[in-house]
């Protein structure tokens, strides 16, 4: 089931996880796969073998992950339909993401810190 947040996020959940929901503060290793709404890939930790981790809730990634990983227990995988303004918004993001791009991702919670 697809669930649309009051800022326009949409997810849904794959696989449920495990054990301690994330939260803001937490550092939060991932796998994900993202891609454009035409089906293009523009990136993926899983093809370079290497997990990405950032503190959940600092803004140090865009807003729609912030939102979206936050509640993701270990081990779960959810889909993310990040709206432009949650995600590069006008101005994308070199020549990967386009401008005004709704970016989809599946993300697996790892681990958390």
């Amino acid at each position: 089931m697809t669930i649309t947040t009051g800022s326009g996020l949409q997810y849904e959940d794959v696989r449920l996880g495990e054990g301690d929901a994330a939260q803001a503060g937490q550092t939060v290793f991932v796998h994900y796969t993202g891609w454009l709404t035409d089906g293009k890939k523009f990136d993926s930790s899983k093809d370079r073998g290497q997990p990405f981790s950032f503190d959940l809730g600092k803004r140090r990634v865009i807003a729609g992950w912030d939102e979206g990983v936050a509640g993701m227990k270990v081990r779960g995988v959810r889909k993310l339909i990040i709206p432009p303004q949650l995600g590069y918004g006008a101005r994308g993001a070199g020549k990967v993401i386009p401008p005004d791009a709704t970016l989809i991702f599946e993300v697996e919670l790892l681990k958390i810190a």
